[in-house]
């Protein structure tokens, strides 16, 4: 079987859910992963529970993985609720100076950082493509449980990747809120 050039890797998608489920809307990639871990996703798709486990995502990527996505809670400032796609920029970017240390704080960022790390040093290849689906959280203190905005952004947000794995974004769009994205509703 030959292999597209742009496809590379059989064209595998490891979607993340991070977060930490006892900071409350924190927990909203947990809770989106979840939900999509049960619907019919194709062959070619992993949705994990990554929760507060970065090193173990950025071990698991050098599996070698197409596409990630990572959902995630993501402060922006828009209201509680929003849905946003952002594409990550180049992973190689990050030098060793931005690995993180500590395993159970470990942001999107520091994660992508310690995969650039990793893969510098096993000959590694990190994605050829990175996004991030985000929801703007309404707390983020302690407590188990998602906000009303947050949770209601979880069904959208299982849509908005499907949507995504069926046809993903052109690579370098540039952030913007989910209601931008013409993927489909977002309400």
């Amino acid at each position: 079987m030959s292999h597209s050039p742009e496809r590379g890797r059989d064209g595998r998608v490891l979607v993340a859910g991070i977060g930490n489920i006892f900071l409350g809307d924190d927990g909203f990639g947990v809770e989106t992963v979840r939900v999509l871990a049960g619907r019919e996703l194709p062959g070619r798709v992993e949705a994990v529970d990554i929760g507060v486990r970065g090193v173990h995502l950025a071990y698991q990527l050098l599996d070698g993985y197409d596409t990630l996505i990572l959902v995630d809670a993501t402060a922006r400032g828009e209201a509680p609720g929003t849905l946003y796609v952002i594409e990550h920029d180049d992973i190689g970017a990050y030098g060793t100076e931005h690995a993180p240390l500590d395993g159970h704080r470990m942001t999107p960022d520091a994660v992508l950082a310690l995969l650039g790390t990793l893969c510098a040093g096993t000959g590694g290849r990190p994605p050829r493509r990175t996004l991030v689906v985000g929801c703007e959280p309404a707390c983020v203190e302690e407590g188990i449980g998602l906000s009303g905005p947050v949770s209601d952004a979880v069904p959208r947000a299982v849509r908005l990747i499907e949507e995504l794995l069926a046809a993903p974004p052109e690579p370098g769009a540039r952030p913007r809120t989910a209601e931008a994205v013409t993927l489909g509703e977002t309400r």
